[in-house]
């Protein structure tokens, strides 16, 4: 039978956990088998920028240094894939921090 390999990635933590949930909660209504949420490394992204624009920092010849940084967390769920239980994955409200991509595996 096919399977649904369902990729959510997003840097709010909290949501993609509750995505996860609603979709294992999709699945144990239909009697699908679900496999999941794996948690997969988090990729961290580090940006540091001056923190004056004319680049001569607090008078002393010191620069000083912003440090940012986004945190993109990604779990990895897969569903066998019936017909009716896909269709009620996709009508699930997203949010627009969460990217979601779904494959169909043999």
């Amino acid at each position: 039978m096919q399977r649904a390999r369902i990729k959510l990635s997003g840097s709010d933590a909290k949501a993609l956990d509750q995505l996860c949930i609603e979709i294992k909660g999709i699945a144990g209504r239909f009697g699908v088998v679900a496999k999941g949420p794996i948690p997969l490394p988090t990729k961290k992204l580090k940006v540091t920028t001056m923190k004056t624009p004319c680049g001569d920092g607090t008078g002393h010849g010191n620069s000083t240094w912003d440090h940012w940084e986004m945190r993109i967390h990604k779990r990895l769920i897969d569903v066998a894939a019936d017909q009716r239980t896909l269709r009620q994955i996709m009508r699930v409200d997203i949010p627009e921090t969460i990217n979601i991509q779904i494959e169909l595996k043999e």
